[in-house]
Parts: C-alpha cells; structure tokens; sequence
C-alpha cells in the first residue's frame, strides 16, 4: 500500500490549522476523517497486483548495436478496473545511457478480465547474457489518493551478439576466392594443390606442370591446372588474456579479433574447409569445433557473445599444447594475440616451433591508429617527444613481427577497421599459394 503525491497533499492541507485554530478542532478532524474514507475507499478500488498475471515474449538475441523488443502482456483476473504505472526493469547495460525512463516505464489500464501488452525496447551497450530483472506495478485507485504496488519476477534473457561489422567485405572476398577456385572467368594457373582439368601449354606456364601422357596422346603440349585445396582445417584460436583488454579506438582488442575472425570464418567456410575456435588465456575460455559449414558461423558467433578479456597473462605453453590436441592434423592456426614484445619474446616465440613444425601459422595483431597520428605529430617539444616515444613502439613491433616471420609465421598487423579484410586477404595468399 503506498501514499500517493496527492493524497500526501491533501494531507498536509488539512492538518495545517491543527495547531493555529483551537476552537475549530472538530471541524479538522472531520476534514481529516473524510479524507482517511476516501483514501481508503480508493485503495480498496485499486485493483489487486499481486493477482495480476505477466508474462514475457519478444527477442531472445540481438546483435550488438541493434534494439531487442520484449513484449509483457498482463492479465487482470479481477473485477476491477487496472490502472497501472510499470516498471521494466534491466541491467544498465541494456540500455543506451539515458535512455531508461522512456524505455520502461509504462501507464496502462486493463478493463476486468483482459489483457494488455506493453513493449520494452533494449539497446544494449554490451555483448553477453542480459537478464531481466523484477516487473514493478503500482495500481492506483479511481481518485489516485492511495496505490497497491507489488513486485513480479518475470524471467527473461536476451543475449548480446557481436556485430560483425566487417561482414560488408564478405561479396568482395567472396570474388576473389571464386576467382582462385575457377568458378568465375578468370582462371588461375598453376596455383592451388588439387588437380583441377587439362588445357594446353601457353609460354609462361610452369613447366613442372606439363602432363607428359597427356601430351603423348595428342599433338599439343597439355599442361595441369590446379585449384585450391578445399576441406583444409582451420583452427581460430583467440587470446583472452589481459592484452585483450587494452582498448584501441575505445574498444577492447578483443573485440577487433572477434570480428577479423568471423570475417574469416565466413570466408572458410564458403570455400569448403572446416573451421574451429579456440579461446584461451590460463585455461580453455571457449571450444567450438566439429561443426557444419551452415552451422559454424551461429556457434562462433554464439559463442563469442560471451567472451570477455581476464586480467591474467596468457599462458603460452599452455595455449600451444592445448592447440595441438585441438588441431591433430596439419592445419592453418589463425591466432589473434599481440605483437607486444615482452609477451612475444618471454611467452610465444620459445614454444613457436611445436606450432610451426606441424602446421601453417598466421598471427594477426590488432595495432593502435593513435601511435601512426602520434608518430606524425610536430610543432611543440611535447609533440616531437611524442612521435620520438611512438617510432620506437613502432620499430619494436616491426622487429618483433620480424622475428616471427624468420620461424616462417605469416604475421598481419592492421588497425581495428582494417584487421578483418586484411586477415582475409592473407588466408586467400595463402590458398592461392598452395600453402593450406
């Protein structure tokens, strides 16, 4: 039961003479009598809350940056009229900051034995699990003097889902993989490691690749052409580790290798070979593998949503031991990590070879754009000292990425926005190469 702002008023109206007009006390108490019979005469017609029936339907997932609609209908059993505030509550970060009031908060009114839907907007600020919380509703009399209010717990998830925002270079890396595999007009010759048809010999052509039988059977040269390996296995394996946390452009890294890396995924996929994922920092934070080309894309994506960085350094003997049993045949290991110095030279490069030995390895490193403006930065001490602090973060990073390319690791390292295209496109030089 709750006082509402008017009744409070009134209230306080008629108690003001109490103390100044000492003869006039019968006629204040009558005051204050009726107002109490109207108060509760309103409270016993606001219809009961506790019996009201809410239930929820709506979104259940929404990509990150998009709005999830959930729906509450509410049903009122009684025999009195719902006249009703509601509260939907959610978790700050289902909502754009601001944004809350407008969002859900709602005025309603169901007539006895009815139904009515109210609808809630989300537009949640971060990727994971969202849950509702309680569904508040204040029912108020027909004067509007005392309210009934009660609590409902209407369970309810909505899970955030990363953007895939580089999914818009998807058609034109699409081109290009047909172009390598011979769906298109334009021919490929001599790359790839699957025989693909014979053609006869033009100057140029490798001549590793003349078909001696088939030239013995006819009165032109013919040579080989090839395609692309197709069923390759790739392994994506992500470090959560504390790098991951670093923010570049007000985003975690983390976030950058998620969308290079279904960008990729997306890509295999359609070119037939088998992709898998692996999270790891100190332990295994995710393992998606074994999955249908039509099915890979949902379960990485599903299982991203709830990746987040930890506050601890990457165990690299650990991720490397844990990425050859994931990947027990000859595979391409796509890791997302830093090209930081110390983590490199202390962590990865002593337990490389274990990778390098079995596998093709590709490391893709998100780089920070405010180090290339730092480094062009001029015109005071503090900006020359600052291009000086950035050239040398720059040149460590280029001599790390050196040290890895020399153990025969192809490394690529491009800001967030251009991350997703450029790992693309070093997995197509890849393929094309015959290296897959």
């Amino acid at each position: 039961m709750a006082l509402t702002g008017r009744a409070a008023l009134l209230a306080a109206l008629g108690s003001v003479p109490v103390g100044v007009l000492e003869p006039g006390w019968t006629g204040i108490l009558a005051v204050n009598g009726s107002l109490a019979l109207a108060c509760a005469c309103d409270y016993a017609l606001a219809a009961p809350v506790r019996r009201l029936r809410v239930t929820r339907s709506g979104d259940t997932s929404v990509r990150l940056g998009d709005s999830a609609d959930i729906t509450l209908t509410i049903t009122n059993p009684s025999r009195r009229r719902l006249r009703a505030r509601l509260r939907d509550a959610w978790p700050p970060s289902s909502r754009q900051p601001g944004t809350e009031t407008e969002s859900s908060r709602h005025q309603l009114t169901v007539p006895p034995g009815e139904r009515r839907r109210v609808t809630t907007r989300l537009r949640p600020t971060r990727r994971g699990d969202h849950h509702a919380d309680r569904v508040t509703i204040r029912s108020y009399g027909p004067l509007g003097l005392f309210a009934r209010q009660s609590a409902h717990r209407v369970p309810w998830t909505v899970r955030v889902l990363p953007p895939f925002t580089s999914r818009k270079h998807l058609p034109s890396k699409l081109a290009r993989l047909r172009e390598l595999d011979g769906r298109t007009s334009v021919l490929t010759r001599g790359e790839g490691t699957e025989f693909d048809s014979l053609r006869e010999y033009v100057p140029g052509d490798d001549t590793r690749s003349i078909d001696w039988r088939a030239t013995a059977r006819q009165s032109a040269v013919a040579v080989r052409t090839w395609r692309p390996e197709r069923d390759r296995h790739i392994l994506l394996v992500l470090d959560t580790g504390r790098t991951s946390a670093g923010r570049v452009d007000d985003a975690p890294r983390l976030d950058a290798s998620l969308d290079a890396a279904l960008l990729l995924a997306a890509l295999a996929s359609r070119a037939g070979d088998r992709v898998a994922l692996l999270a790891y920092d100190r332990r295994v934070r995710s393992l998606v593998q074994g999955r249908s080309a039509g099915d890979v894309l949902p379960s990485l994506v599903n299982a991203m949503a709830m990746l987040e960085p930890e506050l601890v350094e990457t165990d690299a003997r650990g991720l490397t031991a844990t990425a050859l049993r994931t990947a027990p045949r000859r595979s391409l290991i796509v890791l997302l990590t830093t090209l930081d110095a110390a983590p490199v030279e202390q962590g990865l490069l002593p337990v490389l070879p274990q990778l390098t030995r079995r596998h093709t390895v590709l490391i893709a490193s998100v780089a920070d754009p405010h180090i290339a403006r730092m480094a062009q930065a001029r015109g005071d001490a503090e900006a020359v000292y600052e291009a000086a602090a950035a050239a040398q973060a720059q040149s460590e990073r280029r001599r790390t990425a050196e040290q890895l390319r020399r153990h025969g690791v192809t490394v690529v390292d491009a800001t967030p926005e251009d991350l997703a295209p450029a790992l693309a496109d070093a997995y197509l030089a890849l393929k094309a190469a015959g290296r897959l």
